[in-house]
């Protein structure tokens, strides 16, 4: 398999720095991870109508380029390292799982909204609802604890147990039989909510009770596209650390040129490189049409699983090769240690990820924690 970028590949992930630099630098974080929001609409505009970033894994004829889970990958890299506060990566999982698991009057109904930028959505990969058929409308009773900026979403895509076994929902999050509480989090770029459904009306994806199979797609891409993001952030993080090394003297010495820390930016350099190469990987496989669903699975895990390991010891290398200021509020160090802790629990963490491996591989559970960590 070829993970080389094409030309079209490296120009967007090229526009999408460049970009990212000029309308989102860390003053700008800063400002918009504090707001009731926990992001800037102003910013979400530009992402929407400048770069057209919601409409990137939408098809063509529902407003959207008609990319897939390459260039999405290459989109949330450089989102990951400028740690862009904005719902982009709930609202692509929501319109993803739509395009997996919807008809095609769903798809007209609700994806140009979602690739215009006009609808934030997000997907809650939680199944802790129930839904029931009443005169012909579905409705939804349920608590979900943990959507990614789910106070801010104007659609939720929910999946639900309903009495024909796991179907897919959509929910206006406007109604008032929809409750959403924004909630604490360690990562304040990147903000969650907690959400009570009481007998809201919903809009059925597809037939009843046939939702599995698109429910796990949406969580494989999901956790690919968050193994992308995290590289993104590791990398920066790297760079910053060398940015340091390079500037920072001790005994008359740059830091950078002590064998200790000339080790820790090698380290983290192979660290973020086979973090990139897993998840491109993962993005490839994802991206064929007629893939095997058990190859994606494989895939989606490695990357995930050595994403989450690899981010967080690259951004604790980054404190401690800062000191003391690392750890401060004024410094991005922490910015960064921040979201690789949160990245690493969201869509499942170490544990969950290396599990499905072992169950893929026919490896039982004590040899799968032995033998993968």
């Amino acid at each position: 398999m070829d993970l080389s970028l094409s030309d079209e590949q490296r120009l967007l992930r090229d526009s999408v720095r460049r970009f990212l630099e000029h309308a989102s630098p860390m003053a700008d974080v800063r400002r918009a991870m504090v707001t009731a929001d926990g992001f800037e609409r102003s910013l979400w505009s530009r992402l929407s109508t400048e770069l057209a970033l919601p409409a990137v894994g939408v098809a063509e004829a529902y407003g959207g380029l008609g990319l897939g889970t390459i260039e999405l990958g290459l989109v949330l890299e450089e989102m990951g390292r400028a740690l862009v506060c904005a719902p982009y990566l709930t609202t692509t999982l929501a319109g993803r799982a739509i395009l997996h698991r919807g008809s095609a009057a769903d798809h007209e109904a609700l994806l140009p909204d979602l690739a215009s930028g006009a609808s934030i959505g997000a997907f809650a990969d939680e199944s802790s609802c129930t839904a029931r058929n009443v005169d012909g409308g579905w409705r939804l009773e349920g608590e979900l604890s943990h959507v990614v900026f789910g106070h801010v979403a104007d659609c939720l895509v929910v999946p639900a147990q309903s009495d024909a076994g796991v179907s897919l929902f959509v929910v206006e999050a406007a109604q008032q039989t929809v409750t959403r509480t924004a909630r604490p989090t360690l990562d304040a770029t990147r903000r969650l909510a907690r959400i009570e459904l009481r007998d809201a009306p919903a809009r059925l994806l597809g037939e009843p009770g046939t939702a599995s199979a698109a429910i796990a797609r949406t969580l494989n891409e999901g956790a690919i596209l968050l193994a992308c993001e995290m590289v993104g952030g590791a990398e920066r993080a790297l760079e910053i650390s060398v940015e340091y090394a390079k500037v920072r003297t001790q005994f008359g010495r740059a830091i950078g040129s002590f064998q200790a820390i000339k080790h820790k930016c090698a380290d983290m350099l192979l660290l973020v490189e086979s973090a990139r190469s897993a998840a491109y990987w993962a993005a490839c496989v994802a991206a064929q049409p007629d893939g095997d669903a058990g190859e994606l699975t494989i895939a989606a895990s490695v990357a995930k699983s050595y994403a989450n390991d690899a981010y967080f010891q690259v951004a604790g290398e980054c404190i401690q090769i800062h000191g003391g200021v690392g750890f401060t509020w004024e410094h991005d160090a922490h910015l960064y240690f921040k979201r690789a802790r949160a990245s690493a629990s969201q869509l499942g963490d170490v544990t969950h990820h290396r599990a499905r491996i072992a169950d893929a591989i026919g490896l039982d559970a004590t040899t799968s924690r032995s033998t993968l960590g």
